[in-house]
């Protein structure tokens, strides 16, 4: 088991992290027991009721939070053509094509934090595959990053728009704002992703499907939710 610090020891002391509390409470106690002096990120933390060895349990998507993330999101859009200038006017960071590639596998280039791609531009961005996907990077048309409707992409980017994936052990891990955001407005983006979770539930899952849900900061213990209050 990893070493906890002294303030971490002292946080777990200020309430039961054994109980499941309803979201409101939760978000309460997360701001008492954050003891980093930064404006952390909240993270929700679920275990899910799936089996990702199979691949049609696995549950991924993408869902825009009304508050946003706190966070400036960098854009980079592989396009040509019209498309182009439609990415820049929409706040794209970085447009281009091979250019860009280049400068990712040769430069080792990854100022950027999302990735969009217009599907005829899939052949130069499919070569970035061992570098992008790792990172979580790589476009994909089933979370919308691979369209030619590049500009509701980007739009949707730099306004809060989070991705989700199930991992090899079955659960999610997502930033949903910032310690600084008012409780109703976490409340509102937690809300939001835990539905979108909801929704994204395969068919093929059988039992329990949210078998646990947890709020922390990046710091701070975790605060265990009663989704059921939900």
């Amino acid at each position: 088991m990893a070493k906890r610090g002294k303030k971490y020891i002292e946080a777990l002391k200020k309430y039961n992290h054994f109980n499941e509390y309803p979201l409101d409470e939760a978000l309460k106690i997360l701001k008492e027991i954050s003891y980093a002096n930064y404006d952390e990120t909240v993270e929700v933390h679920m275990k899910l009721g799936v089996d990702p060895r199979h691949s049609d349990q696995i549950v991924r998507g993408s869902v825009t939070l009304p508050n946003g993330t706190g966070k400036k999101v960098r854009v980079l859009v592989f396009a040509k053509g019209e498309k182009i200038k439609e990415a820049e006017e929409a706040g794209a960071d970085y447009v281009g094509g091979q250019e860009y590639a280049d400068k990712i596998a040769k430069e080792g280039w990854l100022e950027f934090d999302k990735v969009i791609a217009t599907p005829d531009m899939m052949g130069v961005v499919g070569r970035l595959g061992k570098i992008l996907g790792p990172r979580g990077l790589m476009p994909n048309p089933k979370i919308g990053t691979v369209t030619f409707d590049v500009a509701n992409a980007v739009k949707r980017a730099k306004a809060g728009e989070v991705e989700f994936r199930v991992d090899k052990t079955a659960n999610i891990h997502v930033g949903v704002g910032k310690k600084s955001f008012d409780n109703d407005k976490l409340k509102e983006n937690i809300i939001t992703l835990y539905e979108a979770i909801v929704k994204s539930k395969p068919s093929a899952a059988k039992g329990k499907y949210i078998k646990s849900f947890h709020i922390a900061t990046t710091h701070s213990p975790s605060v265990k939710i009663n989704a059921q209050s939900l």
